[in-house]
């Protein structure tokens, strides 16, 4: 059923194509996304519902002088089916296939590689303004889409600020669908479900005004409805006024699942001048029934796999993950202790928040998708008693980087900080690997970071940092939990735990590559090479005695980490060492180097990186072969 597909080869083709051929373009779009899906996991909710608004999008606008700016960007697969990716579409989120986000490397139509949110309105009025001042004579326009969880985000409102007097020609679109990926929050969803209560998506102002006059507040069993109606009255009315008094001319409600309507607007924007905003509804999940009535699960559903004529989620067991692991200990913590909270932003799934939000709800904070205020807030609960914990992606924190030393770090304050995601993040590629944290985490004064060697860390972890009078950040894996054959040593602060031993070299591991360099030294050791397993535990405050201990007493040491090589423990590690007057020259580090790591899945990865338990092998070798050459040299 993909014979129209087939033929897009440039979205200039769609321009031939009549209202109902793009209709049967849609259906057939969201047959390949449900293929995909069959396949393997990955985002799929997001992309049923913006088919139609992308193909309107193309046929309007041309995207090779016009610019497009895709919003969280994993809403990117129809645009990659009419870009001309659509013969390479089944690799999608595979190593060496297309990323799940826009990816300039990929093609012109993909301007910046957006994995996170709220940046594009930004970006846009920076297109917008460098072509007014470059190009002032071309007619060429700027888009920017954006969905209404993405929308809350504060640099959103500092875009909006600015756009009256950066740009004549900038569109905004606001994909409205009343979710994140869960549920949104907060005013702003307040205020644009006031908006929808218009349900003619129309400006009627002179026939709201007269309703508004005849709709009492008070009265009989019906009094919901009429408050609910004159609350879409009021919205009929304001017509997004708070728009219009930043400086864009606001247009809408319209149906964004209609083509012909968006193309309709769409031209209507092209010919204001000065920024628009138009505010389309769509549902996330459109055209497949179980996604549309459950858009949470079916954000990035497992794999499906086709039963006659339908596609269902299959069933398949699974290990817990680090992320389960997580979630249930600080479940055990908010159990045990009435002053702990728990903060995410816009991540309750992601970080299999669930139980709590249902348990203890008046615990449970989401802030939307806003870092930087969740951090800032987490200091204020943090000021007065609270023990907050801040559950967000390592890659996502780095967007409140300035509050994590100002609010939490300098005032030295009891946050606890959770890390999902600390590492290679697999098929989510560079966006989300988050392997920064070490780096931009160790240099904040009073801070305490940990990575767990393996599961049964973790748990202890937490309950030392909620014990803690100071921030402490603990960084885990987007993996599967792995726990170690050992009794765990108790926690404390700034020591590691010797797991192996042995005299022949040392392997220092900081966090949860432990399993991997355990099954390395028992490898080994079976070729006759005896090799102490340190789990560091700590990155900071680091365990300087006991790993400058180590540099001095075997030949070689190698520090393991699933985190950027520079800034990270083994840096650390060299530090200490010099710092002590020790030779740093026995110090070999393996961990990821200075350059951005593509999609792919995480043991592949691993892998190229030498992060596995074979390449973790292999350095231990060339290492204890350099150490037996280099003494033979001096006899």
């Amino acid at each position: 059923m993909t014979t129209l597909l087939e033929s897009i080869r440039e979205p200039a083709d769609l321009r031939t194509l009549s209202l109902p051929q793009l209709e049967q373009l849609a259906a057939e779009i969201r047959e390949v996304l449900c293929s995909l899906i069959a396949c393997r996991s990955a985002h799929f909710a997001s992309n049923l519902g913006v088919v139609e608004l992308t193909l309107a999008l193309h046929q309007v606008f041309d995207f090779r002088s016009d610019r497009l700016i895709w919003d969280t960007g994993h809403q990117i697969y129809p645009h990659k089916l009419v870009t001309g990716r659509f013969a390479q579409f089944q690799t999608m989120r595979t190593k060496g296939g297309l990323m799940g986000y826009p990816n300039p490397a990929e093609s012109e139509f993909d301007l910046f590689m957006t994995g996170h949110a709220g940046a594009s309105v930004s970006t846009a009025l920076g297109l917008a303004s460098g072509d007014a001042f470059l190009r002032p004579q071309e007619d060429r326009h700027t888009v920017a889409v954006i969905g209404d969880g993405a929308f809350p985000s504060g640099i959103v409102f500092e875009a909006l600020n600015n756009g009256r007097r950066q740009s004549d020609k900038l569109l905004v679109v606001l994909n409205d669908n009343c979710m994140s990926i869960c549920p949104r929050v907060g005013g702003m969803g307040d205020y644009l479900d006031r908006l929808r209560m218009n349900p003619a998506y129309t400006g009627l102002k002179g026939e709201i005004a007269k309703l508004l006059t005849r709709v009492p507040l008070l009265g009989d069993p019906a009094e919901r409805f009429l408050v609910q109606l004159k609350e879409a009255a009021k919205a009929g009315l304001s017509g997004g006024m708070m728009f219009e008094d930043l400086g864009f001319r606001y247009i809408g409600p319209i149906d964004g699942h209609n083509i012909a309507i968006l193309r309709k607007y769409f031209k209507m924007a092209r010919r204001i001048k000065g920024p628009v905003l138009l505010h389309v509804v769509t549902e996330k999940g459109h055209g497949y029934r179980p996604a549309a009535l459950d858009p949470v699960t079916y954000h990035a559903p497992p794999q499906f796999e086709r039963r006659a004529d339908q596609y269902v989620i299959a069933k398949k067991k699974s290990s817990p993950a680090y992320t389960n692991v997580a979630a249930d200990a600080i479940l055990a913590q908010m159990r045990a202790n009435d002053r702990v909270t728990v903060l995410t932003a816009a991540m309750c799934q992601g970080n299999k928040l669930e139980t709590v939000r249902e348990q203890l709800p008046e615990r449970f904070f989401d802030t939307g998708i806003c870092e930087a205020h969740t951090v800032a807030f987490a200091a204020g609960q943090a000021k007065v008693g609270m023990r907050p914990i801040v559950d967000i992606y390592s890659t996502f924190l780095q967007r409140a980087y300035d509050h994590i030393f100002q609010e939490v770090a300098l005032q030295n304050l009891p946050v606890t900080f959770m890390l999902d995601r600390g590492g290679l993040a697999g098929p989510d590629g560079p966006t989300h690997h988050g392997v920064f944290d070490f780096g931009y985490l160790r240099v904040f004064p009073n801070m305490v970071v940990m990575a767990p060697g393996d599961a049964s860390d973790l748990p202890a972890m937490l309950d030392f940092a909620l014990k803690f009078q100071g921030p402490c950040a603990i960084r885990y894996p987007k993996a599967t939990a792995v726990t170690n054959a050992r009794r765990p040593a108790p926690i404390e602060l700034g020591r590691s735990e010797q797991i192996r031993s042995g005299a022949d070299g040392c392997i220092v591991v900081c966090g949860a590559l432990l399993n991997r360099a355990v099954e390395a030294a028992d490898r080994l050791k079976q070729d006759g090479l005896e090799l102490s397993v340190i789990n560091a535990r700590f990155l900071k405050p680091l365990d300087a005695d006991a790993i400058v201990a180590a540099v001095q007493r075997f030949p070689w040491v190698l520090t393991l980490e699933e985190a950027a090589l520079m800034g990270g423990f083994g840096s650390a590690v060299l530090e200490a060492a010099s710092d002590a007057g020790v030779d740093a020259s026995r110090v070999h580090r393996l961990g990821v180097p200075d350059r951005y790591i593509e999609h792919g899945e995480r043991d592949e990865l691993l892998a190229d990186l030498e992060l596995d338990v074979d390449g973790i092998a292999a350095e231990c070798r060339r290492l204890a072969a350099g150490t037996v050459q280099h003494a033979a040299a001096r006899r």
